[in-house]
């Protein structure tokens, strides 16, 4: 849409409140909510003033005020909201220089666009994002000067098969309980979750997004799947805050917790984010080829800078000390920095399900949900076009289970960072190849090792290990 049909819009359809989202630094989405009476033409101009520096990482107080400025393409009807609701996502700008705040992860994400364009080797890039989740029927935390407890549950877990549930649900337990590392495919009952994922789907077609499947995932207590058609990597990222939102507003309603911490059960699977991207130009795949796996010299580039550059990025990918709890072999969260098709226990795999063209990716299976999409997907455009102009070859794939090499042989593959303290040392080492166009800046590279540092890394060393849940309680 542009600005007159926002306007259009609003009056044809009686709306009576504009929303207003934004991603914060870490990767929350935050909102704020005018009448419709005092939304006109001028706000895509001029923008709406708020208190940056109550916002986690941004702007100190003495520099608080900042603009949004709405993007009217974002334009949609909520669909949760009682008193009808239009939503956009918006771009933060200074109030003073009017330039885009550097800062905003939207805005390293149009710039990471932009930078791809600007070097000629492509015009687009495409993201496909798989984002897992738990949905519990329970989520409770505690943590005091002198007790700590936290407890998730759900009537699938496997630790409920002899449970009375007449008590915690108000009916007799049924079985079907799905054991761990159990719940791939099922079907219902076993799956109890098949209309609530239908549900979200609806709701998530409803609000213009394309959805190629749902279901059931590995873990046990609830863990789900569902999947979006790819992207460009802004919209991408804007999907990716909606996907969250529909995703938790849709639990609730069915007394749900939706749960995107990446490893909330200790001996069982952990929910990524594995990511697929492609390079394209004048509408043909730049990743199709006649080399490995059907692959370009430029995708094989594309995975050298990857692989080069991927305890970096990951400080972006897996920004948080629970993410290091899921990246550990065994639980298709592969720590080997390694390339393969169709092999999930490498970091890089090439899907091998079509020979079509088209269909031609690199998938990147580090990343998880905890992530700030837009940084993620940046980064990791980033480190592929530093290997693809520097021609970076990612050295022979290693198709094996690289699980179960001999120990000898697996410790000479590299592996990812152990930790987030780990990661972040490496980004401040390696970060150069994330300035180019001003993508990321040195402030924002620096903002978000100090912000890491100081509310999560530190967090972690003074209080119970158990404090994740806390943290972590908006993921």
């Amino acid at each position: 849409m542009k600005p007159q049909e926002v306007l259009k819009l609003v009056k044809a359809d009686e709306v009576k409140f504009i929303d207003f989202k934004f991603m914060d630094f870490p990767g929350t989405q935050q909102h704020f909510t005018v009448p419709a009476t005092e939304f006109g033409e001028d706000v895509f101009t001029d923008g709406l003033g708020f208190d940056g520096s109550s916002i986690r990482g941004w702007s100190e107080i003495d520099q608080s005020d900042m603009l949004v400025m709405p993007d009217p393409a974002t334009a949609m009807i909520d669909p949760f909201c009682e008193h009808k609701t239009l939503t956009m996502v918006c771009n933060i700008v200074d109030p003073i220089t009017r330039e885009k705040y550097s800062r905003d992860p939207r805005n390293t994400a149009i710039k990471a666009e932009a930078y791809l364009h600007s070097t000629g080797i492509g015009d687009t890039v495409f993201c496909g994002p798989e984002l897992e989740f738990f949905l519990f029927n329970e989520f409770r935390v505690n943590y005091t000067a002198n007790s700590s407890m936290h407890l998730v549950d759900s009537i699938e877990a496997v630790w409920n098969s002899a449970a009375d549930e007449r008590d915690d649900y108000g009916r007799p337990n049924l079985g079907a309980k799905i054991p761990f590392k159990g719940g791939y495919f099922p079907n219902p009952p076993t799956d109890a979750l098949q209309d609530v994922r239908s549900e979200i789907v609806s709701v998530m077609q409803s609000a213009g997004m394309t959805i190629e499947a749902h279901h059931h995932e590995v873990a046990t207590a609830g863990q789900c799947e569902i999947d979006m058609k790819f992207d460009t990597l802004l919209k991408m990222g804007d999907m990716c805050a909606l996907y969250k939102y529909i995703v938790k507003n849709v639990a609730r309603q069915h007394g749900l917790m939706a749960c995107f911490m990446p490893k909330p059960l200790f001996a069982d699977n952990g929910s990524g984010m594995h990511t697929h991207m492609s390079i394209w130009k004048g509408g043909k795949n730049l990743f199709a080829g006649n080399g490995y796996a059907g692959l370009s010299d430029m995708a094989l580039h594309f995975i050298g800078g990857v692989l080069k550059h991927a305890p970096a990025i990951i400080a972006f990918c897996n920004p948080t000390t629970n993410s290091y709890k899921r990246l550990v072999p065994g639980y298709e969260a592969p720590v080997n920095l390694a390339y393969s098709a169709r092999n999930r226990s490498a970091a890089i795999r090439i899907p091998m399900m079509s020979n079509s063209e088209k269909a031609k990716r690199v998938e990147f299976r580090c990343p998880d949900s905890s992530s700030n999409p837009y940084y993620a997907f940046s980064a990791l455009l980033m480190a592929g076009l530093d290997g693809i102009q520097n021609r970076i070859h990612p050295g022979d794939p290693l198709d094996k289970n690289i699980y179960d090499l001999p120990p000898d042989v697996a410790k000479a593959v590299p592996k990812t960072p152990g930790s987030l303290e780990e990661a972040l040392r490496a980004l401040e080492e390696d970060h150069e190849f994330l300035l180019k166009g001003d993508v990321f800046t040195e402030d924002v590279i620096e903002t978000w090792i100090a912000y890491k540092i100081r509310n999560e890394v530190d967090a972690i060393r003074l209080r119970p290990h158990p404090y994740e849940f806390v943290l972590y309680g908006d993921i």
